[in-house]
C-alpha cells in the first residue's frame, strides 16, 4: 500500500500532538521545526484534519492546534480517511461488461476482502498506541545511567 506525504505528515502531527498534552495548544510552525516538515504543507494536511474534526484550531498569539477529543478516540482509520481519501474508493468493475462472473469473482475473493482487513487494520490502532509506541521508542534510545 501507497500512502502518499500528505497521509504520512498528517500521521506524524498527529502523534506530534497526542505527545504533548491533550489541551496544549500547539502552533504549527513549531510542529513543522519539530518534523522538519513544510509549513505551508502542514497548514494544507491540518484543513483536512480539521475538517474532519480531528483537530480545532486556536487563533491568536497563544494559538495553534489541539486534538479534538482524546487521543484514544482517533484511530490512525480516522486520519487516513481525512488525507488519503482514494486509498478509501471502491474498486471499479474491470470486466463485467463481458465477463460479469470474474468480476464478481475478483470483486468477493480479492477486493472486498482486501478493503475490509485494511480498513479493520486500521481502525484497531489509535493515535494513543502510537504515542506510547513513540516514547517506548525514545526510551530505548535513551541510555540509562546508574550512580
Amino acid at each position: 500500500m501507497r500512502v502518499s506525504v500528505k497521509g504520512r505528515y498528517a500521521l506524524a502531527a498527529m502523534v506530534y500532538l497526542a505527545e504533548q498534552e491533550e489541551t496544549q495548544c500547539i502552533p504549527i510552525i513549531q510542529m513543522a521545526e519539530e518534523l522538519d516538515i513544510s509549513k505551508i504543507y502542514l497548514e494544507q494536511v491540518f484543513a483536512l484534519l480539521k475538517r474532519s474534526r480531528l483537530v480545532e484550531s486556536i487563533k491568536g498569539a497563544q494559538g495553534g492546534y489541539l486534538l479534538n477529543g482524546s487521543s484514544r478516540d482517533i484511530t490512525v482509520y480516522d486520519i487516513m480517511r481525512a488525507t488519503e481519501a482514494a486509498i478509501f474508493e471502491e474498486t471499479k468493475d474491470t470486466v463485467v461488461n463481458k465477463a460479469p462472473g470474474i468480476d464478481r469473482v475478483l470483486s468477493e475473493a480479492i477486493f472486498v476482502p482486501l478493503d475490509d482487513a485494511i480498513k479493520e487494520q486500521l481502525a484497531s490502532l489509535t493515535l494513543a498506541d502510537l504515542a506510547e509506541k513513540y516514547k517506548e521508542s525514545k526510551n530505548a534510545d535513551g541510555y540509562m545511567f546508574f550512580i
